[in-house]
C-alpha cells in the first residue's frame, strides 16, 4: 500500500477523533476516489504514490472548478465551502510551481528538443518532455500557455 494513502487513512482517523467535520468529509471524499482509481479498469490494482498525487491533482482542480462556478453562480457558501476542501487536499500535493520556475521548464525543454525555430509544430514535443516533470506540482493549462508563449 502507498505511504501516502496510509497518511490519509491515519488523517482520517485523528479528524473524525478531533470532530473536524471538513477535514474528516473531505478525506473520505479523497479516500472514496482513490478506491475508484483502483477499482477502474478491468483489474482492480494497487495504487502507486505516484498514482495517489494524480487522483489528488484531480480532485483539488475539480474543488477550484467548482468553487469558481459557485461563486459565479452567486453561491459564496457552496464557494467557500468548495475552496476549503481544496485547501485540505492541497496539503497533500507537493508545492506548486511557480510561473517562473515553469518558464525555466519549459525553456529548457524547447533547448533540448531543438524546438526554437520550429514554431506551434513543435508543441507536442515540447510538451512531451515537460509534462512528466511538471505532474502533479503545475496546471497543465499554464504549462501549455507558457509553451504556447515561447514557441509562438
Amino acid at each position: 500500500m502507498s505511504a501516502l494513502k496510509d497518511r490519509l487513512r491515519a488523517d482520517l482517523t485523528t479528524a473524525i477523533k478531533a470532530r473536524d467535520e471538513l477535514r474528516s468529509s473531505t478525506l473520505r471524499m479523497v479516500l472514496t476516489a482513490i478506491t475508484n482509481a483502483e477499482v477502474a479498469g478491468k483489474e482492480a490494482r494497487e495504487l502507486s504514490d505516484e498514482d495517489v498525487l494524480g487522483v489528488l491533482s484531480s480532485e483539488a482542480k475539480r474543488r477550484r472548478e467548482a468553487a469558481t462556478a459557485f461563486a459565479e453562480g452567486g453561491r459564496d457558501e457552496m464557494a467557500a465551502k468548495e475552496a476549503a476542501e481544496g485547501e485540505v487536499i492541497a496539503g497533500y500535493l507537493p508545492t506548486p510551481l511557480t510561473e517562473a520556475e515553469i518558464a525555466a521548464l519549459v525553456t529548457a525543454a524547447v533547448e533540448q528538443t531543438g524546438a526554437a525555430g520550429e514554431g506551434m509544430r513543435a508543441m507536442g514535443k515540447v510538451m512531451g518532455v515537460v509534462t512528466p516533470q511538471v505532474k502533479g506540482r503545475a496546471d497543465g493549462g499554464a504549462v501549455a500557455a507558457e509553451v504556447r508563449r515561447q514557441l509562438g
